[in-house]
């Protein structure tokens, strides 16, 4: 079973459009620090996010992250949810760390591990046959998701070759 970290944005969003199920489907379980829990239960939280936290998953475990060294100024200039997604990712030897924010990104990468964001995790459900990418996109950009449309566009023409080949 692969070990996969999550920061608070991909579920975010998972959330909002609907697709948060395909996480157990591609990867069993989720864990992700109580810094991550307290984003998504915040009152700045939108509801529906906040009302699936009040009662999560199975699969989603949450837990206690170790505290980053003071003097690591990378992780100290993230915010508390991204920068204990890393710490624990790290502390589990995690497969996977499921984090949009750029900066925190190419920090946990430096840092050794694999990350992919939202619109990887449904590339991932669009390929295991569990959604349809485009209905997907089209949800996440009615939320206010941002994310380079060049990357939306490649997702979406490699989805369209993979069903040409398919049919």
């Amino acid at each position: 079973m692969r070990v996969v970290v999550a920061d608070a944005t991909p579920l975010h969003y998972l959330i909002l459009i609907d697709a948060v199920d395909v996480l157990p489907r591609i990867f069993e379980k989720i864990y992700i620090p109580t810094e991550v829990r307290d984003e998504l239960t915040c009152q700045a939280a939108p509801s529906v996010v906040r009302s699936w936290m009040q009662q999560p998953p199975l699969w989603l475990e949450i837990l206690v992250a170790a505290t980053a060294p003071t003097e690591d100024s990378a992780l100290q200039a993230l915010d508390p949810g991204e920068r204990a997604a890393i710490i624990l990712a790290e502390s589990l030897r995690a497969d996977l760390l499921l984090i949009d924010d750029r900066a925190g990104a190419v920090l946990a990468q430096h840092r050794g591990l694999a990350v992919t964001g939202t619109l990887g995790v449904l590339d991932w459900a669009s390929k295991a046959g569990l959604l349809d990418l485009h209905h997907a996109f089209v949800r996440l950009q009615k939320t206010n998701f941002r994310y380079p449309p060049s990357i939306m566009e490649a997702l979406l023409e490699e989805e369209r070759h993979r069903k040409k080949r398919e049919d």
